[in-house]
């Protein structure tokens, strides 16, 4: 039975208590005074017994009340720190001053490959296999950068939090072992944490239906995925989308873009580094983005730009899944979807002896394109009012709207850049505008609204041509959207039989006057 003796504090009382229980011959197993509280354990105590011994505890003077309690602290808290220690996935280490491990959770166990019994009182050094790092520790003040370590050949993190006595002294540290596999998940989960599925693929128009069920079907197959298009058509979107939606949606998902580093600085970032690889790298060595996505997804942005070096090491990667860090001399095997993306004609650069043909084979097991926007015209304007909402959130502005003419405008645009382009132009036009309807000339889109099927100015002849010939144009790209008169003429807010009679004028598709 365990109880609480609460008392009025006073020198010897914790004596008097204790002298009662020997009066009785009661065995104490634990005994834990924290005044105005003394817990004791007595396992012989029944209640029959309590009755009496608390009958002559409060006899002794100052002594107030005697109750039984279902843990004394001590073992609480020594519970609740082993489930704390346990429950961490990451290996966590105690060590003492002079190094030695004093306690260790199971992840550090399992890290380990010994027993508990054998890892308790190994020194770090033993453990570790770093001559230095004892030292350092110590006279560091067992505080140090955090660096990368080896346990049985396998690569961590390792960061330390020294311990102080409530004198100030250093009784040792408590160590924590990252696996570059834990620390991607975490640093994806920061980068990635508003990242959509398909749904954030926005657009209706039936290329872009037909482009997300695609999409989903080979976001459950795990092969290397090649995403083709041009720039500013959101290819790292849908590669988002793809991850999103495969069975390493929990995993980590990190992206590189080939054409933003240099061929060394893009190699280490991709496979890491050992300690002492090349000057001004970390002392400990730096794990890449393919052991900390180790289980997930990593999206190579603009693969034509890779180095031909960078090609051949990518190449062995993708046959085994293993490859050496910058610098190193050990194999790391890990596993990897490779999803990668370009603009740039890869078969053309094949037969100019600029990319890899049996690399390209590779990467494109699976492939998706991802249309132009000015081969979806029927998305211009949802996707334009979608960046209008978001564009006046963010510049804290009262809601606005497009002008018919603004429309018109935007549908007659030849949208080199895509739909970063549009999202470009809306926000520029919200930052600007002085009204709360954004007009045409708003989008200064001047230098940049002949679409490709447009007549030069030179060649135009007169107002009405120039007017009619845009007119064919803009209903051309909108009829292959919206195949139908009546949802034509709902698409540009016009009659149906207006809708109908320019139909007929140009020779456009095949309608009905009811369809």
């Amino acid at each position: 039975m365990r109880i609480v003796i609460v008392f009025t504090d006073r020198v010897g009382i914790a004596q008097e208590v204790l002298a009662v229980l020997a009066q009785r011959a009661l065995s104490v197993a634990a005994v834990e005074v924290e005044p105005p509280h003394i817990y004791i354990e007595a396992p012989a105590l029944d209640q029959a017994g309590l009755i009496k011994l608390r009958g002559q505890l409060l006899q002794v003077a100052d002594v107030r009340s005697v109750d039984v309690v279902d843990i004394l602290p001590g073992a609480r808290r020594r519970l609740y720190l082993e489930a704390l220690m346990a429950s961490q996935p990451d290996p966590v280490l105690a060590v003492d001053a002079n190094g030695r491990i004093v306690i260790a959770n199971g992840a550090a166990i399992s890290a380990s490959g010994m027993s508990e019994s054998e890892l308790l009182n190994t020194s770090l050094q033993a453990l570790i296999g770093d001559p230095t790092l004892r030292d350092a520790l110590i006279d560091g003040g067992f505080h140090l950068p955090v660096r990368e370590v080896e346990i049985n050949a396998e690569p961590y993190m390792l960061e330390t939090l020294p311990l102080h006595e409530a004198s100030g002294r250093v009784a040792g540290a408590m160590l924590t072992l990252h696996a570059p596999s834990r620390m991607g998940g975490r640093l994806s989960a920061l980068q990635n944490y508003n990242a959509g599925g398909f749904d954030a693929i926005l657009g209706n128009s039936p290329v872009i239906e037909q482009l997300r069920q695609r999409a989903a079907r080979m976001a459950l197959v795990d092969a290397p995925l090649l995403i083709t298009g041009e720039t500013g058509t959101g290819k790292e979107l849908l590669a988002h989308a793809c991850h999103a939606g495969s069975g390493r949606s929990t995993q980590p998902f990190f992206a590189l873009n080939c054409a933003a580093l240099p061929e060394s600085l893009a190699e280490s970032e991709l496979f890491g580094y050992s300690p002492g690889a090349f000057t001004g790298a970390l002392r400990g060595g730096k794990p890449g983005l393919l052991e900390m996505a180790d289980g997930g997804t990593v999206f190579l942005d603009e693969i034509g730009e890779m180095s031909p070096y960078l090609q051949a090491k990518l190449l062995r990667f993708l046959n085994d899944g293993s490859f050496r860090r910058v610098g190193g001399d050990r194999e790391a095997k890990v596993d990897v979807r490779i999803i990668s993306a370009t603009h740039r004609p890869l078969e053309d650069m094949v037969e100019a002896g600029h990319f890899r043909q049996d690399l390209l084979f590779r990467l494109n097991v699976l492939n998706l394109h991802v249309p132009p926007l000015r081969e979806r015209a029927g998305d211009i304007l949802p996707l334009a009012q979608f960046f209008l909402q978001r564009a006046c959130t963010q510049a804290a502005r009262p809601l606005m709207r497009l002008s018919p003419a603004a429309r018109t405008a935007l549908l007659g645009n030849a949208w080199v850049g895509n739909v970063r382009q549009l999202q470009n132009v809306i926000f520029r036009a919200v930052t600007m505008a002085e009204r709360l309807v954004i007009d045409a000339d708003d989008l200064e889109l001047a230098r940049a609204t002949r679409s490709a099927d447009q007549p030069p100015a030179a060649d135009v002849t007169s107002l009405e041509q120039a007017v009619a010939d845009f007119e064919k144009a803009l209903l051309q790209r909108l009829y292959h959207d919206y195949p139908s008169t009546r949802r034509l003429a709902m698409r540009l807010g016009a009659s149906h039989s207006a809708i109908a009679m320019r139909l007929r004028r140009y020779g456009i598709g095949q309608f009905e006057s009811r369809s």
